[in-house]
């Protein structure tokens, strides 16, 4: 079990549940890279000085201050700190509760699984567990950690109670101005094929399988320093797009096509835009060129069919005529 990271109550209404919290994450901290001199390897420290002595100041004897804009200063000891009047100082308050997904996870930050404090019963933490669990709602708190008060959730991650802090409302900035500001209309083929790619990248995905490659990569290269042997190096980032206008459509097919093809379920179906749709270009015309040549190479006799085929490809005009001839044509041999 990691160590206790704070100790308090859960309150809410006239019920109390003494709890201590443990941090649920932990962040890949990977090799630890120093500042380094350049020119002999030799390792750069950085050293606390006090501008008026002018002298090295042990970190026992630093403690926090502040500096007002005119200039005048004040020491914060670690007492004065400790005596705010903060009613969340040891209490997780709850305020209210509210649906899950009424939190936006943009405010959402560190977690903490939550635990019953040392002999403390277990009923009211059972009660609030369940009583979130059944209702399908979260808890708004508030709670102070570190001297800083922040805003907080309750929610319930399998048999154990969460606590997770949020940014308060006013951190989250607005989001004017991302979103492209001309107004672009998507067809419904394209949208189709994107969800057909969506659905295609999803399938059989393990979000556990996924790990750090850059650690890894890091720790790679190194082990190759150390070891004085070439350094890995990997491909070169293929070029991005950026403003050149490119058809959408045959992009969506290819990716398309490459995802079935790496799970295995082969090429993906042609889709064809409606004629005269807007925005497929050349490469709309040659895909349905191509669908037609299979239609004449299959089980359809060569003369009549051939030459409807020639007129077809002498005369756009003329070659919906010839795909339903050479349909005619072939329905008998195929039901021989």
């Amino acid at each position: 079990m990691p160590q206790v990271t704070w100790k308090g109550v859960i309150t809410f209404g006239l019920v109390s549940v003494p709890v201590q919290l443990y941090a649920a994450t932990e962040e890949h901290s990977g090799p630890t890279l120093h500042q380094t001199h350049a020119k002999d390897g030799s390792r750069i420290r950085l050293k606390r000085f006090c501008e008026a002595e002018g002298v090295e100041v042990p970190y026992g004897e630093v403690v926090r201050g502040y500096e007002a804009p005119d200039g005048r200063r004040v020491v914060l000891e670690e007492s004065d700190l400790a005596e705010l009047p903060l009613p969340s100082k040891k209490i997780i308050d709850v305020l209210a509760f509210v649906p899950a997904d009424s939190i936006d996870p943009m405010m959402l930050a560190r977690a903490y699984y939550v635990s019953t404090a040392d002999k403390a019963p277990a009923k009211p933490y059972v009660l609030l567990r369940d009583a979130l669990l059944e209702s399908g709602q979260i808890a708004v708190t508030k709670v102070t950690m570190r001297t800083r008060e922040s805003l907080a959730v309750l929610r319930v991650r399998g048999d154990a109670l969460v606590l997770q802090t949020c940014l308060w409302p006013d951190e989250v900035r607005s989001a004017e101005g991302c979103a492209p500001d001309e107004s672009v209309a998507v067809r419904p083929q394209e949208l189709r094929m994107a969800r057909s790619l969506m659905d295609t990248l999803s399938e059989d995905f393990d979000l556990s399988a996924l790990h750090d490659e850059y650690q890894q990569a890091l720790e790679q290269l190194i082990e190759a320093k150390l070891s004085g042997v070439e350094t890995p190096h990997g491909e070169e980032p293929a070029a991005t797009a950026g403003a050149e206008v490119i058809d959408l459509m045959a992009v969506l097919r290819s990716s398309v096509k490459a995802a079935k093809e790496v799970h295995g379920r082969g090429a993906a179906p042609a889709e064809a835009a409606p004629e005269g749709a807007a925005g497929t270009g050349a490469a709309t015309t040659t895909t349905a060129k191509s669908a037609a040549k299979p239609a004449g190479k299959g089980g359809v006799k060569k003369g009549p069919a051939k030459k409807g085929a020639t007129k077809a490809a002498a005369s756009a005009g003329a070659e919906a005529p010839a795909k339903k001839a050479t349909a005619r044509r072939a329905a008998p041999r195929r039901a021989s």
